[in-house]
């Protein structure tokens, strides 16, 4: 018997004393006994380091970048490190449910040569009343009907705005394929793991588990701003594959356009939301009606912000 793990975990973690033994509790829960958690102190000031030593199982191998260096970077030293078969993604301030890889070995197991990896469903927790209230809405009113699993069609899906599937938490990818995407973009902080998974996609294809298994934690978003220079550089990345659905007719820069509209106006900054709009915005109903969504977002942002 091979004492090589099936999966590698890789939990990338920076200043996170307060909730990586969360996320590492919840790997070494799972009902797959053959892994390997890999933390990656990406530079950590606080006792990061001590909670995640301080656990008593011989899975759990600790890491560390002697600065900080980013969360793509950390990963990367993670995939590098990593012994598995397979190695599955967990951000440190998430949790998976004990099944989660299971389900996705079973799935991948069935489906044979050519699938590469799998994702599942999550479910966010610690949001306000409003913010589930609008995941909700979005949710009913602009549900896509797109491809979740293949590989041209999804990374069409994913290119295109139409899937999110959050594979810093949810993602499971056979090691080699992943070193051989050249692994994550160290100059990307936003979009890095949709970056590699278009990557990934061009080596095979990835499966889809319908099921919510992994709870991500919500303790805030970038700002606007943030998301515009990050978006620039994944659509540049990737250029020939935006050149080509756009050939086929999905709008992919204008729905990337949107998006921004979308950050800027749901944090109330209205003139800053302007810069990115197009004439075709007014053109398509699904766009006026995100417009007029994400507007009252900012309102009620900027009367929360009057009485704060």
């Amino acid at each position: 018997m091979s004492d090589r793990p099936r999966v590698s975990v890789v939990i990338p973690a920076y200043n996170r004393e307060a909730l990586i033994g969360r996320a590492i509790d919840s790997a070494l829960a799972q009902t797959v006994d053959a892994i390997e958690v890999l933390v990656v102190d990406d530079g950590s000031a606080d006792g990061t380091e001590r909670v995640v030593t301080g656990f008593d199982d011989s899975r759990v191998r600790y890491l560390a970048h002697e600065t900080n260096r980013g969360v793509s970077a950390a990963r990367n030293t993670g995939v590098e490190a990593a012994s598995g078969e397979y190695v599955a993604f967990l951000d440190s301030d998430d949790e998976w449910l004990p099944r989660k890889l299971d389900r996705q070995l079973a799935l991948l197991d069935s489906r044979g040569e050519g699938w590469v990896g799998a994702y599942c469903d999550v479910v966010t927790a610690d949001r306000s009343t409003a913010g589930r209230l609008a995941a909700a809405v979005s949710e009913s009113v602009f549900r896509s009907k797109a491809p979740r699993e293949g590989g041209r069609e999804l990374a069409e899906s994913l290119l295109s705005m139409q899937v999110f599937m959050g594979p810093g938490s949810t993602l499971l990818a056979k090691r080699d394929a992943l070193r051989g995407t050249g692994g994550f973009d160290e100059g990307l902080s936003i979009y890095e793991d949709w970056d590699l998974v278009l990557r990934l996609l061009a080596a095979g294809r990835v499966a889809y588990v319908d099921e919510a298994l992994a709870v991500t934690h919500f303790t805030g978003d970038a700002p606007a701003e943030a998301y515009v220079g990050n978006d620039e550089r994944y659509l540049d990345r990737n250029a020939d594959l935006v050149a080509e659905v756009e050939r086929r007719g999905v709008a992919v820069r204008h729905i990337h356009r949107m998006g921004l509209v979308g950050h800027f106006l749901t944090e109330g900054r209205f003139l800053e939301a302007r810069e990115f709009l197009d004439r075709r915005a007014f053109t398509r109903p699904k766009d006026l009606a995100r417009l007029l969504f994400w507007s009252l977002l900012g309102l009620r942002a900027l009367a929360a912000g009057r009485t704060a």
